[in-house]
């Protein structure tokens, strides 16, 4: 197994420490980590981030977890990503996602409807721009050139580059089975080590469906890490960030995180959240959560219970974890990325030596 990290999200933006964030990024990659993945949502954009912390890095891995395909013309995500594979050695992986209706119709003004269409219809696009070839694309939601107007079909300046990876952020069934069909990587969120069936199996019937050859997809999930003797102590502040994503990530009737952990198993538990929200009881809503959701979610406990859990997602077929190391400081943080590290490595020996 990999490991990646992400920075930026939401609330990025809010607290001008970049320098600091910058540096933490450049001391795991000394560290040891693969993977360093740039999130966009309502906070900062994930390519200029990104764009800076590659002048800065010099062999990790850089993917944009995610561009929100609705914020950007198909052919202008393709050029990015060129931009950005030439900038850093080609180190640089294009992730994509629908994102909500919430933020794609709220902040973007374009309609939610036929996401996987306009999901489809983007990874095509790039595809074809990546290739080198004379961009021409008729869907439902992209025709280039467009009908009727003064435009021809352009082959992009820069030069080929098909060994750009695309993972994708997807959640729904039908959208798994696409990832598998089409995609390098999966980016996985909701993912629960006991029931992989629902989220990263639907993966890899779509690849097999497709008849693309085992290992293919890359399946990437994870969660926050913190080591401790009193497991109830580290659950409890974790409960608000799943009821948030239970309850907000998403409108009443479209809660994409919350369908998923519901096909996980916490169907009425997760409904039971949701209605607590909704209804304004916040409080009540964290503390609906449920322990074990809290637990298979995240890396949390001893050392050993650490162990235990990571070895829960090799078995369940994750190549790369990603982490979110805890701490009250940037130096705790980077002792427990640091330790998970080491972790990974000794798991990933056992699995070469043939034990569990």
């Amino acid at each position: 197994m990999r490991t990646a990290i992400q920075f930026g999200g939401p609330a990025s933006g809010k607290r001008r420490d970049w320098d600091s964030q910058v540096d933490f990024l450049r001391e795991a990659e000394r560290l040891g980590v693969d993977i360093v993945w740039s999130a966009e949502a309502w906070g900062m954009d994930g390519v200029s981030t990104l764009a800076y912390v590659a002048a800065v890095t010099e062999r990790v891995q850089l993917g944009t977890g995610i561009l929100q395909i609705s914020a950007r013309a198909p052919v202008m995500t393709a050029m990015t990503a060129l931009s950005m594979a030439a900038m850093t050695g080609d180190r640089f992986i294009l992730g994509l996602g629908v994102s909500g209706p919430q933020v794609v119709e709220g902040l973007h003004g374009v309609r939610f409807g036929d996401p996987l269409g306009r999901l489809r219809e983007t990874v095509e696009i790039c595809r074809q721009a990546f290739a080198g070839e004379k961009i021409s694309y008729e869907g439902r939601h992209h025709v280039l050139p467009l009908p009727g107007g003064q435009g021809k079909s352009l082959r992009l300046a820069q030069p080929a580059n098909d060994a750009i990876e695309i993972w994708l952020a997807t959640l729904g069934p039908k959208s798994l089975r696409y990832t598998g069909e089409a995609a390098d990587g999966w980016v996985g969120t909701c993912f629960v080590p006991s029931h992989p069936e629902v989220t990263w199996g639907q993966v890899l019937e779509g690849a097999d469906a497709a008849g693309r050859p085992a290992g293919a997809v890359a399946c990437q999930a994870g969660g926050a890490v913190e080591f401790g003797d009193d497991l109830d102590a580290l659950i409890e502040p974790r409960r608000s960030g799943l009821a948030f994503t239970l309850g907000a990530m998403g409108s009443a009737t479209t809660n994409f995180y919350n369908d998923a952990y519901r096909r996980a198993g916490f169907t009425e538990e997760c409904r039971h959240v949701q209605r607590l929200w909704l209804d304004g009881d916040r409080a009540g809503a964290a503390a609906a959560v449920p322990d074990r959701l809290v637990t298979e979610t995240n890396f949390l406990g001893t050392h050993e219970q650490v162990t235990d859990q990571v070895r829960a997602y090799r078995n369940a077929g994750v190549d790369v974890l990603r982490l979110q190391p805890e701490g009250p400081t940037a130096a705790a943080r980077l002792d427990t990325l640091a330790a998970m590290i080491d972790i990974v490595r000794a798991v990933n020996a056992e699995t070469a030596n043939g034990s569990s």
